[in-house]
């Protein structure tokens, strides 16, 4: 049986002016397959109507052999195959130091000598409470629409299982443990392509940091650096005084090839 296309007298519903739009409504007979149905839809409604561009084609099913199919015409043309938008904010992040970069001054009681922690804050008796800071944190996101044939059950569990993972080799001019995969979501309306968001941040390796008297210490953007103090006597103001005694670099999430995400 041959599959027909016929518009329904109730079509071309639409909107005017700026961002205009209409409607082609269609109902399809003769099969049962989704995909030949949604390629005969498209095949006999026009790529152009009303100085208007052909921007999706949908079907939904209304009995054993019949489809009912819309086709939206816009202004614009719709997003191709490959076709990517980027996005990008500065807006850092919020981290835990108890180590200064440097004393800028120190100020005691009269007859008192304020004692040297070395950069330490916030010192008190049994520990170094440390304080919240602003950190460059370079947030990033990438939109792409994939063919449905590449998303597959696979490719999405890879998208899970990275992440919180970051990259093990360069990764969009970020070197290695740079780049923090935080997730993708993904959209698809009938059997169009998938769009996908993929969404990062970005912090900077750092080398040669020092911290106390311990000097030449290399960290990647996304390692865990903590320092471990121990009492020490300061002989001019004449009290113990944390100081830093060791600094531990962590690992705390697994590295990954970003080249996966296809992208």
């Amino acid at each position: 049986m041959p599959i027909t296309v016929a518009e329904k007298w109730d079509s071309r519903e639409g909107t005017q002016g700026e961002g205009a739009s209409t409607d082609l409504r269609y109902i399809i007979r003769g099969t049962d397959d989704d995909s030949a149905a949604r390629d005969a839809l498209v095949a006999n409604s026009p790529a152009f109507y009303n100085l208007l561009i052909r921007q999706s084609a949908h079907i939904a099913r209304i009995g054993e052999d019949t489809w009912e199919g819309t086709v939206r015409y816009g202004t614009s043309s719709p997003p191709q195959t490959g076709q990517s938008s980027f996005s990008f904010d500065t807006g850092g992040g919020s981290q835990h130091i108890t180590q200064g970069r440097g004393t800028v001054a120190r100020y005691s009681a009269p007859g008192k000598t304020a004692p040297n922690f070395g950069g330490a804050i916030g010192v008190t008796q049994d520990n170094v409470d440390g304080v919240d800071i602003y950190v460059p944190v370079y947030n990033f996101s990438e939109t792409h629409h994939i063919e449905p044939a590449n998303v597959t059950g696979v490719y999405k569990s890879t998208l899970f299982f990275l992440t919180a993972s970051v990259n093990s080799d360069g990764f969009k001019g970020f070197a290695p443990g740079e780049v923090l995969f935080l997730g993708a979501s993904g959209t698809q309306r009938g059997q169009e392509d998938w769009e996908i968001t993929f969404k990062f941040a970005a912090s900077p390796n750092a080398t040669g940091l020092v911290i106390g008297e311990i000097t030449g210490i290399n960290k990647k953007g996304w390692e865990y650096l903590w320092v471990r103090y121990a009492d020490a006597e300061d002989t001019t103001a004449k009290v113990l005084v944390k100081k830093p005694i060791a600094v531990y670099v962590e690992q705390v999430y697994p590295m990954a090839a970003f080249a996966q995400f296809g992208i």
